[in-house]
């Protein structure tokens, strides 16, 4: 199984499989693995990109230098291979991520600052400061605000993830239409269509329609336990970033 697999259906085993997940592979990373380990964690950043880039704007960036510093930060958290500063007992790639940019953006505000006072403020590097140490955070916005906006682009980041590879999943098995008209009954969606009216859409009985919705939902019950344990170091945590992220959908910014 490649380091991007996940579970197939019905695995009985999650914890053989879940050592290759994308962060798991990052933790457990050699020296010798550093290629394989890059490219796991190359696809952990693109799927955070746009949480990054939210959490950015929100701390009183523009657009164009939002757009910017989220890619010196991810560009430079590759090259400089920070993942090895993550705490296994506090894995999760999501918080751990966030940690990291907070103190990206402190040392970028430090040198802009220390430039303007021409040059007579020390620059704290990046390299030598460890994600999790005890720093101020940038004084632009409010910082429960920015961490809500973070979380909320995190769940919804996912769910999209989710959404796109149940979606080609039906289309790579000519079902795409259905998928089309199936897919209003997933959690999230306002649909008022009814299950008899799926089904004279689609020319079958209604009970083939509660069928298939049971089967969409189980898939998509399985894809998402898929992704939110590429970002987690244990099984165990997959429950706990489920329940996080009903949490994430039902509070709002303090």
């Amino acid at each position: 199984m490649s380091p991007h697999s996940g579970p197939e259906p019905g695995d009985a085993a999650p914890v053989a499989w879940f050592v290759t997940t994308h962060w798991s592979v990052v933790l457990n990373a050699k020296a010798e693995d550093s290629v394989l380990a890059t490219e796991a964690l190359g696809q952990l950043c693109r799927t955070y990109w746009q949480p990054v880039h939210n959490y950015v704007r929100s701390r009183g960036q523009n657009p164009a230098d939002a757009e910017d510093l989220t890619q010196q930060f991810f560009a430079r958290f590759l090259e400089k291979q920070h993942y090895r500063l993550a705490d296994r007992q506090r894995g999760k790639f999501r918080t751990f991520l966030l940690t990291s940019v907070k103190n990206f953006l402190v040392n970028e505000r430090e040198r802009a600052t220390a430039q303007k006072r021409g040059g007579d403020k020390q620059v704290v590097s990046l390299d030598e400061t460890a994600p999790g140490e005890d720093r101020p955070l940038i004084e632009i916005a409010d910082t429960q605000t920015a961490d809500w906006i973070y979380e909320r682009s995190w769940a919804t980041t996912l769910l999209a993830q989710v959404r796109h590879r149940l979606q080609a999943e039906y289309a790579g098995d000519g079902k795409g239409e259905r998928f089309a008209l199936l897919e209003t009954f997933l959690p999230g969606e306002d649909s008022e269509l009814t299950y008899a009216q799926a089904g004279e859409c689609l020319g079958v009985a209604e009970g083939t329609i509660k069928s298939d919705v049971h089967r969409l939902k189980k898939r998509y019950g399985e894809l998402l336990r898929d992704e939110i344990a590429q970002t987690v170091a244990t099984p165990g945590e997959v429950d706990e970033e489920l329940q996080h992220l009903l949490r994430v959908f039902s509070d709002k910014p303090a």
